[in-house]
């Protein structure tokens, strides 16, 4: 008998790691065709299609939160600003527009959804992105988990910036602590009782990525914000898609005590832990100074750091250097907390 018949779809397959890259390339890519520019089969944060002298950078993001509302934000704001911060991980940091598709389950609360449009509009006023169409369908009690939404985003670039374009001697940036909105959003649903304030990151940060290519020009070689997967799973695409070896420096990288209190609860590493207002941006090391300089200016890049460079040994590998020894970084199978994003 053939064993697909047998396979059904877990919750791992749509969680950013390897198992859904697995999905997608043995599923979906037969969707893809060839297009004058970055299409589906790259597997990007998004398409490039060349316009004449400029590039179409498009992006489309569904999102299934629970629960919907959260400290630090809401599915709402996280809608508006993983669409923008996926254009932006392409290089478009000025969207022409966005739409947004909204499917209810009967019984919803009126007041929450407007509550939830209400942070729509708010972040799109933020990231400087217009609502320009959109559709609403309505389901049975019971069909639908509460409230679904599905945006996509429109941008012209004059550069595009793939997440494939690092070399050895690169250096890898991260915009600011890790693992703050999947630990915010985990002890929100479990109702875990923390000390400090843990909070979601989530924040439309195309601002931040225009101050960095401003700063380094064609310096700037890849570029990926770590939501599902984490910071590992950006790494494992990176590297592979690049063709190099990953060394991360562990004690350089930014992390809140609270989410590190989090995650040694209940034993998560936040670099495995999603984020919905940081990008990981890979620099040539002649530019590293200019670029860090210019996102620890803006008020979302404080904690900018160089955290991780490129090397030729080891391709596709990424090692974690802890200042006591190294270890391979594996990569997810599926996202340790779902529906976070």
């Amino acid at each position: 008998m053939d064993t697909k018949v047998q396979q059904k779809i877990g919750l791992k397959h749509g969680s950013g790691g390897r198992a859904m890259r697995q999905l997608i390339e043995d599923v979906f890519l037969s969707l893809a065709s060839p297009v004058d520019g970055i299409g589906l089969s790259a597997l990007d944060d998004g398409a490039a299609i060349r316009v004449g002298d400029r590039w179409l950078v498009i992006t489309t993001d569904s999102h299934v939160v629970h629960p919907i509302f959260f400290p630090g934000g809401d599915i709402g704001r996280i809608s508006v600003s993983g669409t923008v911060n996926d254009l932006a991980m392409m290089g478009a940091t000025e969207p022409v527009g966005l739409t947004c598709a909204v499917i209810i389950e009967e019984g919803f609360p009126r007041a929450d959804l407007e509550r939830v449009v209400a942070s729509m509009r708010e972040t799109a006023k933020e990231a400087g992105a217009p609502f320009v169409t959109g559709d609403t369908k309505v389901m049975g009690k019971g069909q639908v988990d509460g409230l679904l939404l599905n945006t996509t985003g429109v941008a012209l670039a004059d550069r595009v910036v793939s997440d494939a374009g690092l070399r050895a001697g690169d250096l890898l940036v991260v915009t600011g602590s890790i693992g703050d909105h999947g630990m915010a959003v985990m002890a929100r649903r479990h109702d875990l009782r923390l000390e400090g304030d843990l909070r979601s990151d989530v924040a439309p940060i195309n601002g931040l990525v225009r101050a960095a290519l401003a700063a380094g020009g064609e310096d700037v070689v890849a570029m990926k914000d770590p939501t599902r997967g984490g910071v590992a799973g950006v790494l494992h695409e990176m590297a592979a898609k690049g063709g190099v070896g990953i060394v991360v420096d562990e004690p350089s990288l930014p992390v809140n005590d609270e989410v590190r209190a989090a995650g040694e609860m209940i034993g998560i590493d936040p670099l495995l832990v999603a984020n919905e207002g940081k990008a990981v941006i890979g620099v040539r090391a002649r530019s590293a100074d200019k670029v860090l300089a210019a996102l620890r200016a803006h008020p979302l890049g404080a904690r900018a750091t160089v955290f991780a460079r490129a090397i030729a040994e080891r391709p596709g590998a990424v090692i974690l250097d802890t200042g006591f020894g190294r270890r391979m970084l594996a990569e997810p199978e599926g996202e340790l907390l779902p529906r976070i994003c």
